[in-house]
């Protein structure tokens, strides 16, 4: 009797086991929008007011870098630019002498041919004046042409420079960097008073407010999945104690790839999965690197 009671109890075990479903559809790992801050510009850092574990908002300040020099050069091509452009030379009154001239000698001109038709003047006299007049108009006209083209050389030069003080004033601008977005700072690389170099990275900050969990599916779940859905996560603390919260499909990958060795699905012979990212609203408790499940 006791062999039959000890069958029976092993049968039903078996069968409860086999009947027994996991509570989630895929785990996966708790991650968040992060970015890397880094200098634009070369210089001291004069101030650098923020604290790891500290919350910044998006366009606040973050650090200052010294600009002493770049607004000596600024200045420097502001006065260059100015000096190009006085230079430009005034074609009207460089001209003017020479205009003055044309006119005199047209109204010789006019005049001896008064005298030619009376008969009081020669034909020479005439084709003498009007060659004066046009040697003179051909005088002016190169005199406008040379300085048509200086002008033009010291635009150039004067346009260069203003450029030039653009670039100068937008590293200015730079200089004072700020946070692209609102999040929590997690990492500092550097300290007010060391010198920053254009790339360097001063700081690492991530939105821990909107998080999300990347997970994998495989392809047989893949029409349970849409852009949009609503799942449930649930945050492991350890131990017993787990939190549900209500997430998002935000995307699926268009690509398969080989299950990543820390993640679990419910088909442990599959080998070709799909990420998904599940966004989730945290609460303060949720941190990078967690572990998660989901539950469709």
């Amino acid at each position: 009797m006791k062999t039959v009671a000890y069958f029976s109890i092993a049968v039903l075990l078996l069968l409860a086991s086999c009947d027994s479903k996991p509570e989630y559809d895929a785990t996966g790992i708790f991650e968040a929008t992060t970015v890397t801050v880094s200098s634009e510009t070369n210089g001291k850092i004069l101030s650098f007011g923020i604290d790891e574990g500290g919350s910044i908002c998006r366009d606040q300040t973050v650090a200052i870098i010294d600009t002493a020099l770049l607004v000596l050069q600024c200045k420097q091509l502001k006065s260059q630019q100015a000096s190009a452009e006085q230079s430009s030379p005034d074609i009207a009154a460089q001209a003017s002498a020479l205009r003055t001239q044309i006119a005199h000698q047209q109204n010789e001109c006019n005049r001896i041919a008064l005298l030619l038709s009376a008969g009081a003047a020669t034909q020479k006299q005439s084709d003498d004046a009007d060659a004066q007049l046009e040697m003179l108009r051909g005088q002016l006209e190169g005199l406008l042409s040379t300085l048509g083209k200086n002008r033009s050389s010291i635009s150039e030069n004067a346009l260069a420079l203003q450029y030039q003080k653009e670039q100068i004033e937008e590293q200015i601008e730079k200089s004072t960097i700020k946070s692209p977005i609102t999040g929590t700072v997690l990492l500092k690389y550097a300290e007010a008073g060391e010198f920053a170099t254009a790339g360097r990275p001063l700081c690492k900050i991530a939105d821990l407010d909107n998080m999300y969990i990347r997970s994998y599916f495989t392809a047989s779940r893949l029409a349970d999945l849409k852009i949009g859905q609503k799942v449930t996560v649930i945050a492991d603390f350890g131990g017993d104690e787990k939190f549900e919260y209500p997430g998002t499909i935000t995307w699926i990958a268009q690509e398969s790839e080989f299950t990543p060795k820390s993640i679990q699905t419910n088909d442990s012979r599959a080998n070709l999965v799909y990420a998904v990212k599940i966004a989730v609203r945290n609460d303060g408790r949720l941190k990078l690197g967690q572990y998660g499940e989901v539950r469709l």
